[in-house]
């Protein structure tokens, strides 16, 4: 699929993913209900998980967001702005090893139904995945980090028209 467009964000801090955050969560909730599919790619600490935590949280979840490591997919349920159900699916797949875990576990039948996807580490199931709606890579940015060295780039690739309502929501 083509690219629709790209843009790119400067986040000098965890408050500014969490913005970050809130505006994708902001977008996918005034959304009929669909499937939607974002990819979260970068190094180790890149923050990933940090943005997945930040759309979450602005999504109403009021309890614990695991990190997926491990159990490779956490569902969470939470509402769209209108008070319908919505299903967060967060992946992690940094521990596959091959592409096939991907079809050997299941997860195709979690992109059939409308949810909102979050997948981290997607090169690791190849193009199995598919295409995304958009897709983010996280960068850090050691040149202007502050002290914390929390500052990233962001590089946002809408490839569908849900990706670019998303991409044009942040």
């Amino acid at each position: 699929m083509p690219l629709l467009e790209e843009r790119t964000l400067t986040l000098p801090d965890e408050a500014a993913t969490a913005r970050l955050g809130a505006a994708l969560a902001a977008a996918v909730q005034a959304m009929p209900p669909r499937t939607v599919h974002v990819q979260l790619s970068g190094d180790l600490g890149a923050g990933k998980t940090t943005l997945s935590r930040a759309v979450l949280r602005a999504l109403g979840h009021a309890g614990k967001v695991r990190s997926p490591t491990y159990t490779l997919c956490e569902p969470y349920d939470v509402a769209r702005a209108d008070g319908s159900p919505l299903t967060v699916y967060h992946f992690d797949l940094y521990r596959f090893a091959d592409p096939e875990e991907w079809l050997d576990a299941g997860f195709r039948d979690c992109f059939a139904e409308p949810a909102f996807n979050l997948v981290e580490w997607p090169e690791k199931a190849g193009r199995l995945l598919g295409e995304p709606d958009l897709h983010l890579l996280l960068q850090s940015d050691m040149a202007g980090a502050d002290d914390a060295g929390e500052r990233r780039i962001a590089t946002m690739r809408a490839y569908t028209p849900t990706g670019l309502t998303l991409l044009n929501a942040c």
